[in-house]
């Protein structure tokens, strides 16, 4: 009770008051006491929104995956991408809640482990899907250089690069896992930074380097790869399946820099917000809570986005979103004609295998008696009804052949008929 009656004294805070008692303070854990019940309700709102169209398109891309790789047609590029839908999904699902609940309410009261853990685990989550992004322009590069070559990499080396990225994400923000906790101020809990004396430079230097690690350099390097991609979609093939190859791989680089340019883009408004809060100078402008709370709700939505551009602009993903649907709909495979079929352009995500337009020669009527399409017609004859009167009729006229069918001269017995009559 005695919580919430501070909670509403908060609320009641004048904001310039507010800003003057805890501009020394950096909060953690997404906590920002508000004064405005406005910004306590649409934040959490927000990021509702965000979590529900987020966790949906992910778990479409992550069924698409899944089934492609069920039916044997996964590739590097697909690791790459459920690599960054599984990070986007437990960002979606354990981080995004914490948030929404911390906003929404004037006192810290999820713990000291959720306020420790809630912003390393977050950026873990995005340094992941950071470094995720140079392998996937890496690979896209790499099938550039040679669309009619396969991008032949061992799962083993893929399981391994997943697991190093992962470990070095985990890495990297480390200081914000040991500085964070909770501490009782102004009457209070809060959740917030508590950086000792002793460890104010080491701060300093890493809250400079550490958005270099995890956002510039991986954009740099990133926009390196897509730039010589791109340049190589370019050139024109002289053969045919050459330049439908070169169709292919403009198609897939221009969709990877998609997601690339909007994780960037949205992004970075948290960044601005992060190297504005870490070197705060004494009696300088603190930034507005306002900004602070969107620039975090556009980091979450960039789990949202990529989930959408991945089923706008491709036709592999459109393709397995309808086989998708049409398997847990009926429970059945598809047929080895239907999964043989493939879209014009849809190979932007399976660079490793990519089909040959070109399908097998095969002439009309000719037919082998063991073929697909001599089974149908087998099956299509048995289907077709014969009434009892015209199969006798048939039948007499198989089993007893009229005389003049079996007459190798019928033109001297015309003659004879005829003069037979006269």
């Amino acid at each position: 009770m005695e919580k919430v009656m501070l909670a509403a004294h908060f609320a009641d805070l004048n904001f310039s008051t507010m800003n003057v008692s805890f501009a020394h303070l950096h909060f953690a854990g997404g906590y920002l006491p508000s004064d405005s019940k406005d910004w306590r309700t649409i934040i959490p709102a927000l990021l509702v929104a965000v979590c529900v169209v987020g966790f949906v398109g992910n778990l479409c891309v992550i069924g698409i995956l899944l089934h492609s790789a069920w039916k044997g047609r996964s590739s590097t590029i697909h690791s790459l991408i459920l690599n960054l839908s599984l990070a986007d999904v437990s960002l979606l699902l354990f981080s995004a809640p914490v948030r929404a609940i911390a906003y929404s309410k004037g006192v810290w009261d999820l713990g000291w482990f959720v306020c420790k853990s809630s912003d390393w685990f977050i950026h873990t989550c995005m340094a992941a899907k950071s470094l995720t992004i140079i392998a996937v322009a890496k690979v896209c590069f790499m099938y550039a250089s040679d669309p009619a070559k396969q991008v032949n990499i061992h799962n083993c080396t893929i399981w391994t690069a997943l697991v190093a990225i992962w470990a070095v994400a985990s890495l990297l923000p480390l200081p914000v896992w040991f500085f964070s906790t909770t501490k009782h101020h102004a009457g209070v809990d809060m959740c917030i930074m508590d950086v000792p004396a002793v460890a104010k430079e080491f701060m300093s230097m890493f809250g400079k380097l550490y958005p270099l690690l995890v956002f510039c350099l991986p954009l740099l390097f990133a926009s390196f790869y897509f730039w010589r991609s791109y340049g190589q979609c370019q050139k024109r093939g002289t053969k045919t399946q050459n330049l439908r190859n070169q169709i292919r791989s403009k198609q897939l680089t221009v969709m990877l820099l998609s997601i690339t340019i909007t994780s960037a883009i949205l992004w970075l408004p948290e960044w601005i917000a992060w190297l504005w809060v870490w070197h705060l100078k004494a009696g300088g402008p603190t930034p507005p809570q306002g900004f602070i709370a969107l620039s975090q709700v556009l980091m979450f939505s960039i789990s949202s986005a990529n989930p959408l551009i991945f089923l706008v602009m491709s036709e592999e993903f459109k393709a397995g979103l309808k086989g998708l649907w049409k398997w847990m709909i009926t429970k059945k495979p598809p047929t080895a004609s239907e999964s043989q079929e493939t879209p014009a352009g849809n190979s932007e995500v399976l660079p490793d295998n990519v089909p040959s337009l070109e399908s097998p020669t095969s002439t009309p009527g000719k037919e082998k008696p063991g073929s697909p399409s001599s089974g149908n017609e087998k099956t299509e004859k048995a289907e077709i009804p014969i009434l009892p009167d015209v199969e006798q009729f048939w039948h007499e006229r198989d089993t007893v052949p009229s005389a003049q069918d079996n007459d190798p001269i019928p033109w001297e017995h015309e003659d004879q008929e005829t003069g037979h009559c006269d």
